[in-house]
């Protein structure tokens, strides 16, 4: 890939790391940690636990997610430095700029993904 389209896909890259740590703060009241989060929303929970554990369940489950997806966007900017973004994982062939474009995270071709998908016997997420 060269340079000023690898380039271009970090400074997309980094616009999603910037964008997804915003909303993990924003999420968690600012710049408190997970704890202090967590200590927050004990405090303010109603008499409601089966509401107040689903709450803490579905967080946990978005917060997983996010932790993903960051670590995700991690290792497409570690490629684009190391110069193997864009290429599959599996094949090595490249991955089409439109793919790339709307998952810059991708790891494999859309052939090579829909080959995974099929042995695993379900979607897996796109980034994989």
């Amino acid at each position: 890939m060269n340079p000023p389209i690898s380039d271009t896909f970090s400074q997309q890259l980094q616009g999603m790391r910037t964008a997804l740590l915003d909303q993990l703060r924003s999420q968690r009241g600012g710049e408190i940690n997970r704890a202090e989060a967590a200590a927050e929303a004990r405090d303010q929970q109603s008499d409601d636990w089966s509401k107040a554990d689903a709450d803490r369940d579905l967080a946990a489950a978005l917060e997983e997610r996010e932790s993903a997806e960051l670590v995700a966007i991690d290792e497409a900017l570690k490629r684009v430095a190391d110069g193997s973004f864009g290429l599959c994982l599996d094949c090595g062939m490249s991955i089409p700029n439109a793919r790339l474009h709307a998952n810059p995270t991708a790891l494999r071709c859309v052939a090579c993904q829909e080959k995974l998908e099929l042995a695993h016997g379900s979607a897996m997420p796109a980034g994989y």
